[in-house]
């Protein structure tokens, strides 16, 4: 697996993070998806990459700068024929080693609280995230789940 950054230009990752909002439209109320749309994704406070199998996209991730010392975890999507092999793993330790590289002391994310979600928040665990309340311009909602872990 190669782990690249992208800068969004291909019809191969806007069809990818297409599929990625709809699904999260599918499973979560309008009011509490915050997933990024491609304009969103290509603000200049955030680094995307793609993970590449070969000539195959099988994954996504970005951070995006909330101030000089934190960062969130945005985008984080395996394609559905290559869950639980991996790739999300590989692609979540390499955007913690770049979250250090750019100094952050903090990274924080937002995911679902629902049962769909409950494979991510495990890998969330298991690289070192714990709960904790909303951060940044987040509220308290019934449909999400926040987390942190000091760099």
């Amino acid at each position: 697996m190669e782990i690249i950054v992208d800068d969004l230009s291909g019809p191969e990752i806007a069809a990818f993070l297409a599929e990625h909002v709809r699904d999260m439209l599918a499973i979560t109320p309008l009011e509490s998806k915050h997933a990024l749309d491609l304009d969103g994704l290509r603000r200049p406070e955030v680094t995307f990459w793609s993970v590449l199998d070969g000539d195959a996209l099988v994954g996504c991730g970005a951070i995006k700068r909330l101030d000089d010392s934190h960062a969130e975890v945005k985008s984080m999507r395996t394609a559905a024929d290559r869950r639980g092999t991996g790739v999300a793993s590989v692609l979540l330790a390499h955007i913690l080693a770049e979250a250090r590289a750019m100094r952050f002391a903090r990274l924080s994310l937002e995911t679902g609280a629902s049962e769909p979600f409950r494979p991510a928040r495990r890998l969330y665990v298991k690289f070192g995230f714990e709960y904790c309340g909303p951060f940044a311009d987040y509220r308290p909602d019934p449909h999400s789940v926040f987390m942190t872990r000091a760099l």
